[in-house]
């Protein structure tokens, strides 16, 4: 199985005045293609500043990052921008969907921006709305949508664009345990069909007990 992340002794540490904070204390870690990993830990454990590292949303951080074989830690911004276009989806615990833009828009406009055609763009929304069971809600804006459909138009949106690889950042956090369970199932159905890796951030460990390997975060260690 080729890698579609190689993590190497990643740190990140922050000043507070006198005191130094390790966020993240050496961390080390492989995704296989199409592999499903849960990221275990309580809040504040360094989850998402994890995730934010992998998905080049924040610099100061010391170590290697690869991402599909390519080193990407140190590339030009431009690059970076170009590799979370390409090869990155993401999902957070809240939607953050457009509120004046309808749900097949909220999935379409990702895809416009990456160039694609626009029937096939919305071709590609319909099609993964669909699987999500939203079909008939295509035209409906978020504020008509319940919480748990915001967040499947959220995962379609992230894998929009056919990403190599979706960062979820606690995806169901917000969402009520029956939902949840429900949301994750079919963001896993999904995922896995599409053929993309993902990295899941939890606290839930019955949710990350799902996945196909599970990783736990506790003050900046991975194990």
């Amino acid at each position: 199985m080729s890698k579609i992340v190689e993590i190497s002794d990643v740190r990140r540490t922050f000043v507070q005045g006198d005191v130094t904070i390790e966020v993240l204390r050496g961390i080390n870690l492989s995704v296989g293609d199409g592999e499903l990993v849960a990221l275990l830990g309580p809040s504040g454990s360094g989850k998402s500043t994890l995730l934010q590292a992998i998905g080049l949303l924040e610099g100061g951080f010391a170590g290697s990052i690869k991402l599909d074989g390519e080193e990407v830690s140190s590339s030009s911004v431009d690059r970076q921008t170009e590799i979370r276009r390409e090869k990155l989806g993401f999902v957070y615990q809240f939607h953050h969907l457009l509120p004046d833009f309808d749900a097949l828009e909220n999935v379409i406009l990702p895809q416009l921006i990456a160039d694609a055609a626009p029937d096939e763009a919305e071709d590609r929304a319909k099609h993964l709305l669909s699987k999500l069971g939203l079909a008939e809600r295509l035209h409906h804006r978020p504020s008509k949508l319940s919480g748990g459909e915001q967040q499947r138009v959220a995962v379609a949106r992230a894998l929009a664009n056919r990403p190599k690889l979706v960062l979820a950042d606690e995806p169901t956090g917000n969402l009520d345990e029956h939902t949840a369970d429900i949301v994750l199932g079919e963001f896993m159905a999904l995922v896995r069909g599409e053929g993309s890796a993902a990295i899941v951030a939890t606290h839930n460990e019955r949710l990350a007990a799902k996945m196909d390997r599970v990783f736990r975060l506790h003050e900046g260690v991975l194990t």
